[in-house]
């Protein structure tokens, strides 16, 4: 791995990953339509594990292709500058669907920084 601020990136992402499922949790997705602080702590969630995925650098982000890097960051891109037209079906599949393998991934290579 490149350097200090790409390990420190990398499980900035994991604990965001875990934060938002372990939050998401007792939820069911027409819960995103009234609870606002489950709605807007999801989209925050999600946006700064973009923010620390865009932050690796691209020596790291090679050395670890089955990161979806790019998918990651266009997400990010999308709450924070489409944040007027949020597709919530997508921030719940997101949260259910992408972040389980995603956290997997992510607990192999801080398991090999640690190591």
């Amino acid at each position: 791995m490149s350097d200090h601020r790409d390990q420190m990136s990398i499980r900035q992402m994991l604990e965001y990953a875990r934060q938002a499922c372990q939050i998401a949790a007792p939820y069911r997705r027409p819960d995103l339509d009234t609870n606002l602080m489950l709605k807007y702590t999801l989209i925050y969630l999600i946006s700064v594990l973009g923010e620390a995925a865009r932050r690796v650098s691209q020596p790291t982000k090679n050395q670890y292709p089955q990161i979806p890097w790019a998918e990651i960051i266009g997400m990010r891109n999308r709450l924070v500058h489409g944040y007027d037209t949020i597709d919530l079906d997508l921030l719940w599949d997101t949260v259910q669907l992408e972040l389980p393998p995603l956290i997997q991934s992510l607990e192999g290579i801080v398991g090999r920084q640690a190591g």
